[in-house]
């Protein structure tokens, strides 16, 4: 953090804290109603025990006897104020922890749907770990010092009552109280500035310290196999030993300021005793009276230290809060329309790409993102299946990101039955189109859950019919609970080509009108795969189009229309056989992977039952 924003910490601090009152007035309300009833019986009981001090004690002293009544009477008022502070610290703790948890929850909910909002090329500048900071420990960080927040107001109501206080009982022990109380707080504004870049630095530390972690974990398959333990173990610990820095520089100016936090009222206590002995030696006060300030002063310096841990606490609250900010005020996200296609109709979908161009954003805002597209178009006729085809890098994935509408053109339209996919309402695009992606993604959850995504409409008939299409009914009922077992972790327990199959019956148990096949069987055998892709075909099976980006001839060859792309360019289109006639370059790459293919076929081989060991699964069916 910047020496400037150390300077105006203060003020961004609080404004953090005003938008948490604003947005939790009658929670707030009730933390400090209990905060100023403890404050002001604080200040009570100072005066009461100086009453029984002065008025009970002392006579007793003085006449050899305790009068039963006096006693009595005092240990009732002392009783009686006990049992009010005791309401107003539980009202205190229990308004302060419900209104800070409430912000926590509602800012993570509001993070997470920011991040669903937000489009693709957002998520690509963002690293995975610093996003999972972001939605935890800065917006914990945030509101830390609600907490505090009503004992530290409540303190101040405090404060102002005790100054009246002493000046109402000697001018001269009312400037001991103006001497100390803003020194303790003229104190807790240099600890907030010399901690506000010590707290920046350690919450920006957490974020990498996550992500360093986050992507060894998720990428164990590389780090074992390269032989890169060693490497990640200290890169992780350089970065957890630059956390840990942080954390002592931290703690190390905590142990400076915190002592003397601490005896400032101490030092107000010594001042009021020999200020006092002289006043009462002149006559301007009583013992009662020199009693209940001193005490007074003694009772004050735990509550005063709240303003402290206010203080303290909002150097990492504004840290934490830009980073969520960053978040919540990032600008990218895709409105939906409000046209809605008719739910009834289950016919295939018609798709249609008119001149589109597309190029992903930048990492910086001042230079112009290349553009990855240019002028594709094309249609996938209703009931047709068209295979997209290209080297590495074309464009294929795009357009399929662009066809289910996960980014948007610069310039063209992506059109379904004729209406622009930015006109369509959120749930008419995602009851027409699905996709899945080459890389599976699966829920720690059964399979069932995995299929079903609680969607309404899709018990197991439905359930069964989608495992049947993507062939994978078999190994569902040969596993333990069938529907009901659980799959673990991105779906350990299954093998590469099972996920697959499992992500693709997903998509069809909702019966899309469009399927759009990202390589989506990459990882099955080959005959498993032509079954797949003819049941898909099948009259009456599907209804849906196809679009799929694809790589084996066998899949090319079952398509209707073949695309060729080139440099996100759409080079050639026809059938499978004119495209090899007429295109080289389509000629060369289908070759090309063919042998490819052929060789893997030799060095590998499939195995549909047996599960590849957690956290080192590889992305074939073994």
């Amino acid at each position: 953090m910047a020496s400037g924003t150390s300077r105006d910490v203060l003020g961004k601090g609080l404004r953090v804290l005003g938008r948490a009152i604003r947005e939790q007035p009658r929670i707030f309300a009730v933390a400090v109603s209990g905060s100023v009833l403890f404050g002001l019986l604080v200040i009570a009981s100072a005066y009461v025990v100086g009453a029984v001090v002065g008025d009970v004690v002392v006579p007793a002293v003085e006449r050899g006897s305790v009068a039963g009544g006096a006693l009595a009477l005092a240990a009732s008022a002392l009783f009686g104020i006990s049992v009010l502070r005791v309401v107003g610290i539980f009202g205190r703790r229990l308004g302060a922890g419900y209104m800070q948890y409430r912000l926590q929850a509602a800012y993570r909910r509001r993070v997470t749907r920011r991040y669903l909002d937000l489009p693709l090329a957002w998520h690509h500048r963002n690293s995975t770990g610093t996003l999972l900071s972001n939605a935890n420990s800065d917006v914990e960080a945030a509101w830390y010092p609600i907490a505090p927040l009503p004992f530290a107001v409540g303190t101040l109501v405090m404060l102002v009552g005790a100054v009246a206080s002493l000046f109402v009982t000697d001018w001269a022990l009312a400037l001991v109280g103006l001497a100390v109380f803003p020194a303790l707080f003229a104190l807790n504004v240099v600890y907030s500035r010399r901690m506000a870049p010590r707290q920046a630095r350690a919450q920006r530390l957490r974020a990498e310290v996550s992500g360093i972690a986050h992507e060894s974990f998720d990428g164990a398959l590389v780090v074992k196999t390269m032989g890169r333990e060693s490497q990640e173990t200290a890169r992780f610990a350089a970065r957890a030993g630059d956390l840990r820095d942080a954390l002592i520089s931290v703690g190390r100016l905590r142990g400076v300021f915190d002592p003397m936090l601490e005896t400032l009222p101490s030092l107000g206590t010594l001042a009021v005793l020999v200020v006092g002995a002289v006043r009462l030696r002149q006559g301007a006060i009583t013992v009662t009276e020199l009693v209940s300030v001193a005490f007074l002063f003694t009772v004050l310096a735990f509550p005063v230290r709240a303003i402290g841990w206010v203080l303290a606490e909002l150097p990492r609250s504004v840290a934490g809060w830009e980073r969520v900010s960053r978040v919540l005020d990032a600008t990218g996200e895709m409105p939906y329309g409000d046209v809605t296609l008719d739910p009834a109709r289950r016919e295939p979908a018609t798709l249609g790409f008119a001149d589109v161009h597309f190029g992903y954003e930048p990492a910086e805002a001042h230079r112009p993102g290349a553009e990855v597209l240019g002028e594709v178009t094309f249609t996938v006729p209703a009931g047709k299946t068209v295979a997209l085809v290209g080297p590495t890098g074309a464009g294929k994935s795009t357009i399929a990101s662009l066809a289910v509408r996960l980014v948007d053109p610069d310039r063209g339209r992506v059109t379904l039955d004729g209406v622009d996919v930015r006109e369509l309402t959120a749930a008419s695009l995602a009851g027409t189109v699905a996709l899945v992606a080459q890389v599976p993604f699966v829920f720690d959850d059964t399979v069932r859950a995995n299929i079903t995504l609680d969607r309404a409409g899709v018990g197991d008939d439905e359930v069964w019919a989608a495992l049947r299409l993507a062939e994978a009914d078999g190994f569902v009922a040969a596993l333990p609970d069938g529907l009901d077992t659980m799959v673990g972790e991105r779906g350990t327990s299954l093998s590469g080509g099972q996920r697959q199959r499992l992500t693709l019956a997903r998509a069809l148990a909702g019966r899309p009108r469009l399927l759009v096949l990202d390589d989506a069987t990459s990882a099955v055998d080959p005959r498993v795969e032509a079954a797949i892709l003819a049941g898909l075909r099948a009259p009456g099976d599907a209804g849906a189009s196809i679009l799929v980006v694809a790589y084996r001839r066998a899949t090319i060859a079952l398509a209707d229309e073949v695309i060729y792309v080139e440099q996100g360019r759409v080079v050639a289109r026809g059938t499978h056989p004119e495209l090899l006639a007429t295109v080289p370059g389509y000629a060369d790459l289908v070759t090309a992977y063919e042998q490819a293919e052929q060789e893997r076929e030799q060095n590998r081989t499939y195995d549909e039952v047996t599960p590849v060991p957690s956290g080192l699964e590889m992305e074939v069916d073994r």
